[in-house]
């Protein structure tokens, strides 16, 4: 039996939340005494990149849109450092091809802002790849958004976040309303998830996933405990305890103390999250990195030996424009917290700040190791002590991010789940329903960084972007989209699909977020439109209008 249909949009005059709850014989006005209202036909809770292409969309098909953000700041990883975007950065792929619809738009609105349009255009006319064309400043792209955001008419509110507990109203399968923790209530036909975390999500009872499953489990080959992995090592050996050679003495900080497991079993640890900081040698805008005030050099152990082995921990790059840089895990020492954001995405909100603060006591204490502390040789010193934090980044936090590089949170598990075998080279499962396009090899940094043979040695790594590598670009499914018909019929995600572990290491792109952003929209104003669940949209209508707004669904033609 199929669901009910979702409420049609209302004329002006009508309260859209006061019809779905005469229609769902729900009293809830006097329920919501003292609290703000608001009501649209779609409410998008995550003010990431997706989050404000998903509501650009709305606003494009004639729809009204509720856009909330649990920070300060619209624009996700864009804004908070990722500002060396993943296209056409690797010498053996192109995958620039991959950026249609909105996406694209956004990188057009970027390279006007540098006044670099003709440029950029006559790169798209010719397919050639220039790396840097793609690339940009954060508090550009975020004035890029908010411009978007202005001109769209889109009702973004910022520091809007999940109550707690008793955050949803449902009624049945179909959410009615979602409350934050100020105390203000969002009325919507449609919701879309757009955060990294899968918040709304797991808030509105839809199945999700962390961790690692086993490759069994969805004949996979690249996901669970790597042990084999040829990246795994590090390339000077580091002893791990605190006494060299005494395992009874303890660890070093970073290494944990966990068993190794066996090759391609399932586990809960995450890869590594990490700080995209954005960095200058500009005098005229640097901010140099102070010595945090409880500095413990023992904390960087780990560093200390590897560099004393001979090891090189290579400072950063110029690699956006105005010769600033992003770091965040160029070298595996510099940058990423293997075991420290498992909970992070189930974390409390109390919590997750705590995360936060530790962590960039942590980093902030890392870079002025390398740059400063005696026990680094004068070479890594030289090499790092140029760069500071740029004194116009992040004005608001001292100019550290204010966000970590969430490289996985919650994961949907729906009734299609997107694998690696959607992705292999050779006779890849087939993606009936796509909606945009992956073009990135399934990518996985560290997930934790353990003892093996007396030495420190990294696990689940997983890379590879050479030219006989088993990968292809593959379609994002629908599907993947879309939660279970009985556990939610009004909901969708751009950011956190029904995908297994090592896929959504392929699909975890800003700009691959942006694209399906666009889809989940779309389909949102359809099924407003056509009075059905989610799962219900017509995938050939969806294509179609797709297709039009320009959307990429499969790779060109060489």
């Amino acid at each position: 039996m199929n669901p009910p249909p979702l409420p049609p949009r209302l004329p002006k005059e009508a309260g859209l939340f006061l019809r779905v709850a005469r229609l769902c014989g729900l009293g809830l006005v006097s329920s919501l005494a003292g609290s703000a209202v608001h009501e649209a036909d779609v409410c998008i809770y995550g003010g990431t990149s997706a989050g404000v292409v998903a509501a650009v969309q709305t606003v494009r098909m004639g729809r009204s849109v509720i856009l909330l953000e649990p920070g300060q700041h619209f624009g996700g990883m864009s804004i908070e450092g990722l500002g060396g975007t993943d296209i056409d950065n690797h010498r053996n792929f192109q995958n620039s091809p991959a950026v249609g619809g909105l996406a694209l738009e956004f990188y057009r609105r970027v390279s006007a802002r540098y006044g670099r349009t003709d440029e950029f255009e006559e790169m798209l006319r010719h397919r050639r790849k220039q790396r840097d064309l793609w690339r940009f400043e954060p508090h550009v792209a975020e004035a890029v958004f908010a411009e978007w955001i202005k001109e769209s008419g889109i009702k973004a509110l910022p520091t809007r976040r999940l109550a707690e507990k008793n955050n949803i109203l449902k009624e049945g399968t179909r959410i009615v309303a979602l409350r934050c923790d100020n105390g203000d209530e969002f009325r919507a036909a449609v919701f879309i998830d757009a955060t990294y975390e899968g918040d709304l999500l797991a808030a509105a009872g839809v199945s999700t996933v962390l961790g690692r499953e086993g490759n069994a489990r969805h004949g996979e080959t690249q996901n669970g405990i790597q042990t084999t992995s040829p990246r795994s090592h590090l390339d000077c050996a580091i002893d791990p305890y605190r006494e060299p050679g005494r395992p009874s003495s303890g660890l070093i900080h970073g290494v944990q103390d966990q068993p190794i497991g066996r090759e391609g079993d399932p586990d809960d640890s995450t890869q590594a999250f990490c700080f995209r900081l954005c960095l200058t040698k500009d005098p005229d805008n640097r901010l140099p990195i102070p010595k945090p005030s409880g500095y413990d050099p023992a904390r960087y152990e780990l560093q200390r030996r590897y560099l004393a082995a001979g090891g090189k921990i290579t400072p950063p790059f110029a690699g956006l424009p105005n010769g600033k840089t992003d770091p965040g895990s160029w070298h595996r020492l510099a940058g990423n917290m293997p075991g420290f954001n498992d909970g992070y995405a189930t974390a409390s909100h109390a919590e997750r700040t705590r995360m936060l603060r530790e962590s960039r006591e942590y980093i902030q204490g890392l870079y002025w190791f390398l740059a400063n502390d005696p026990s680094a040789p004068q070479e890594t010193r030289a090499a790092w002590s140029p760069w500071g934090l740029c004194k116009d980044e992040f004005t608001d936090n001292d100019g550290w991010p204010r966000a970590f590089y969430v490289r996985n949170g919650r994961r949907m598990v729906s009734d299609f789940v997107l694998t690696q075998n959607h992705g292999r080279k050779l006779d890849p499962l087939p993606v009936e329903d796509p909606v945009g396009l992956v073009w990135w090899p399934h990518d996985l940094h560290e997930a934790r960084r353990l003892v093996r043979d007396g030495k420190v040695w990294l696990e689940g790594i997983v890379f590879d972007s050479s030219t006989d590598c088993d990968w292809t670009p593959f379609g994002i499914p629908y599907r993947s989209l879309v939660p279970r018909r009985t556990e939610c019929v009004n909901l969708l995600t751009p950011t956190c699909p029904s995908a297994t572990y090592v896929a959504y290491g392929a699909y975890r792109i800003e700009y691959q977020f942006m694209n399906a952003a666009q889809a989940v929209a779309t389909a949102a104003t359809l099924a407003i439109e056509n009075q059905i669940a989610v799962q219900n949209v017509d995938y050939h209508r969806l294509r179609k209008r797709l297709l039009k707004d320009g959307q990429i669904l499969a790779p060109p033609s060489p």
